[in-house]
């Protein structure tokens, strides 16, 4: 095998091949042909070991956790540069560019697959949800490193920045793995989630642009475009989550119909059509994102979503008539699933925790102080996110308030009391799901580290110490929730499974009624007794 990982020499245009080994060049011709195997097998060898590993270990850890993306990391660290560094350097730069886009597609397909009707209803929660899962990991920094264990200000902050984020590839990969009898993305308490999620990565979109600033604040002087530079993904994040629902209503939804009853695409065609089609719309909004300022991750998002509203789907079966062409056309996910699905569940998705495994500083976690320092921080940032969950009874109990009863006074605090008892599990679900750090945690820190001079190995050190812990409790936790009490929540009747509205059904098959929207929202302000 070349020295640089490739498995095919170079060949001179009618020439013979370059030589990439030159001390091969003074061995005998039988010697060097051996030697050129040799290394060939044995990295052939590596890659299979590799990814016999990774299944093994995530098997090993699905039964004993409950949590086989553990399996992932733990293969990333032992054949990774952290521990044993077995794959070769251009093979782990390889497989974190695959896993990268693996998150890109498990991020994809999570927007792809959530309630668009339940992710409008629910947008101030997700929002109050995602506010408080960011401040308060940065509030409880400041309060252990920086009065507690006297570390600097910044350094607080840096380290708090990293730790108020949230995976988005974790928390959908365990919801959706985490229960085979309950499609979390159909429930509310699961929309709530992934809406929060997806905005707490842009908050920290925007506050890794403050960090990477900071370099300039350690020579003495501000930077003048530091306003524009914490403002613009601010922007660009806002711009895109506002213009992205009105573009797939007024553009993208009317022409897509107009081609689907034009009869463009054959019928055995379809799912090559619903390809290239999620493959456009995801590289576009890649790139806008990418060149506006905002998070890629949002892009991919939100790329999910426009596709999901696109007539057409399952949910448009009761069309009749002129629509009858949308009904029968195969369903989005369905195509992702058949072209994409086991690709990136058996390969990308691995290799993008695995890649995660490939950054963690294993053997500099295992000092006396530092274990100690961050352990305790650990704990304190769990508490940090299970905080978010607060917001489920919260709401309910301003709801219940809010409500009319008819009732005497003693019949309503029995009826409160029943509706705060039912949301506290809702609520225990949503802050479990939040705590998990995974790769954005990671990366932050890493900026904190290398692009200033503010952040200490040892600060360092403490805030990956919680982000690894924090990345193994929030799995197991929330797989264990979910397999004790997954199905009450999704028969919550108000977090759990909700019925879908005719008059949703209508918008996204391009009609303009909004009858039913009333009975819709009076439905969504029932409170169960």
């Amino acid at each position: 095998m070349p020295a640089d990982g490739a498995f095919l020499a170079y060949h001179e245009p009618g020439g013979e091949s370059t030589p990439r080994f030159p001390l091969l060049g003074v061995l005998p011709d039988y010697l060097a042909a051996d030697h050129t195997r040799t290394r060939t097998v044995v990295s052939i060898l590596t890659l299979i070991s590799f990814f016999v590993f990774l299944a093994v270990a995530e098997w090993v850890a699905e039964r004993v956790l409950g949590a086989g993306l553990l399996g992932h990391m733990v293969a990333g660290l032992v054949y990774g540069a952290p521990i044993a560094n077995i794959l070769a350097p251009e093979w782990q730069d390889a497989f974190l560019a695959l896993g990268y886009l693996g998150l890109i597609l498990i991020i994809f397909e999570g927007g792809l697959t959530i309630r668009l009707d339940l992710l409008a209803q629910n947008l101030v929660l997700a929002v109050l949800a995602a506010l408080l899962g960011v401040l308060t990991p940065i509030a409880l920094s400041f309060a252990l490193l920086y009065a507690g264990f006297g570390y600097g200000a910044i350094e607080a902050f840096i380290v708090g920045t990293a730790l108020c984020s949230t995976s988005l590839g974790t928390t959908f990969v365990v919801i959706n793995n985490a229960s085979k009898a309950v499609d979390f993305s159909q429930t509310r308490i699961g929309t709530v989630l992934i809406s929060a999620a997806v905005l707490d990565d842009v908050c920290g979109l925007v506050l890794v642009s403050v960090i990477q600033q900071l370099r300039g604040l350690s020579g003495g002087g501000a930077s003048t475009a530091l306003g524009w530079i914490i403002g613009r993904p601010i922007l660009a994040s806002g711009l895109l989550g506002l213009l992205t629902p009105l573009a797939a209503k007024f553009v993208l939804g009317p022409a897509f119909r107009r081609l689907v009853k034009a009869g463009a695409v054959r019928e055995r065609f379809q799912h090559a059509a619903n390809m290239a089609l999620m493959v456009l719309l995801l590289s576009a909004f890649l790139a806008v994102a990418a060149y506006a300022g905002a998070s890629v991750l949002l892009g991919a998002f939100l790329a999910g979503t426009v596709v999901s509203s696109l007539p057409g789907r399952p949910v448009d079966a009761r069309l009749h008539g002129s629509d009858a062409a949308l009904a029968a056309r195969p369903a989005f996910a369905d195509t992702f699933g058949k072209y994409i699905g086991d690709v990136q569940r058996y390969v990308l998705q691995p290799l993008f925790f695995a890649s995660i495994g490939f950054a963690i500083p294993f053997l500099e976690l295992w000092t006396g102080e530092a274990v100690w320092k961050g352990v305790v921080f650990a704990v304190l940032m769990v508490c940090g996110k299970l905080v978010v969950g607060l917001c489920v009874p919260l709401w309910d109990l301003a709801a219940v308030r809010q409500s009319p009863t008819g009732s005497a006074e003693k019949s309503a605090g029995a009826h409160r009391r029943r509706v705060l008892a039912a949301s506290w599990t809702p609520g225990a679900l949503l802050g479990t799901a939040m705590v998990a750090r995974g790769e954005i945690g990671l990366l932050i820190i890493q900026i904190g580290l290398n692009d200033t001079p503010f952040l200490s190995r040892s600060a360092f050190v403490v805030g990956v110490w919680a982000i690894v812990l924090n990345t193994i409790v929030g799995p197991v936790s929330i797989g264990f929730l979910v397999k004790r009490v997954g199905l009450r929540v999704a028969e919550n009747p108000r977090w759990g499974t909700q019925a879908r509205r005719q008059h949703s059904v209508e918008m996204q098959s391009g009609g303009e009624s909004q009858g039913g929207s009333d009975q819709a929202r009076g439905s969504r302000e029932e409170i169960p007794g």
